[in-house]
Parts: C-alpha cells; structure tokens; sequence
C-alpha cells in the first residue's frame, strides 16, 4: 500500500460496525498502553451510537478496507486507531495530516504518558506538550499528557 492508495474521507453510518471493529482490535493491541474500562460490546454500541453520528468521524480506506479513523470534536482529535495490521505505513501521518489541513490554526489531543509509541509520533508530528495530567479526568484513571499543533499561519487561540 502506498500513500497514494489511501482514501480519507467521512465516514457513513453504515461504517459504524467496521469502524468499532477497528477500534476494539487497535485498543487490545496497545494495551500495554492503552488501559480497557469497558467491555468490547459497550464499545461498539458507543461507537455506532455515539461517536461516528455525533463527532464528525474521518475514515482512511484502501481497496475498500478499513485502515484507520479519526474522530474531531473541534480542534480536538477526540480519537485516532489504526487497523493493527496497517500500522506504521503511513496511515496515521494521512490522517493527521488530514487534521491539520481542517482545522489550519490548532489541533490538541490527549495520550497516555506512558503510551511512548503514539508520544513518538505525535511529536515527529510537530505536536508540543502542553499539560501533564494525573489521570483524574480520564475515566481509564491513567496520568495523560495534552499536545498541541499549532498551524503555521499563527492566527489560532493559543
């Protein structure tokens, strides 16, 4: 696959399955990282009845495979999961890269202090520290870390 190959578009209601789907398989994946507070069945019906009709949800396809999604809430990238299996190709950089061109001024997210792997990444992204939290606010109860990217035309909040 190449970077030519992905598709990043909206995602449709009726992709909710596949996009939980992904979502659960990434989840389990990172969880040396990423701590699981709910069971994977609670997961899908958040996905199908919550994420993908309230947030506006970007999903990256080749050949009519899911390969990963996206979700805004704002400046906020509220949630990013790659497929397992389409890591470390270039989907995330597509996908982030897709943020940035949508929202120019800033684009903030939360991970997990001790996910290094996606802290990796979102710095190689131009993403900044910007908060430390204890994990009080998070209902995994796992200390976080909030970055930001701020667009090059510095016209953005700060």
């Amino acid at each position: 696959m190449t970077a030519a190959q992905i598709i990043i578009r909206r995602a449709r209601a009726s992709e909710a399955p596949a996009i939980a789907d992904l979502y659960v398989a990434a989840r389990r994946r990172a969880s040396a990282f990423v701590p699981t507070v709910h069971r994977d069945d609670e997961t899908r019906a958040w996905v199908s009845g919550y994420l993908v009709p309230r947030l506006e949800v970007w999903v990256a396809k080749s050949r009519a495979i899911l390969l990963g999604m996206m979700a805004l809430d704002g400046d906020l990238v509220d949630q990013l999961y790659i497929a397992p299996a389409a890591q470390r190709r270039g989907v995330g950089n597509r996908l982030i890269a897709h943020a940035k061109m949508l929202r120019p001024a800033r684009l903030r997210l939360y991970t997990f202090q001790r996910n290094a792997p996606a802290r990796r990444f979102y710095e190689s992204s131009g993403f900044v520290a910007i908060e430390f939290n204890d994990g009080s606010h998070n209902e995994e109860h796992e200390p976080d870390v909030l970055y930001e990217w701020k667009g090059t035309s510095g016209l953005g909040p700060s």
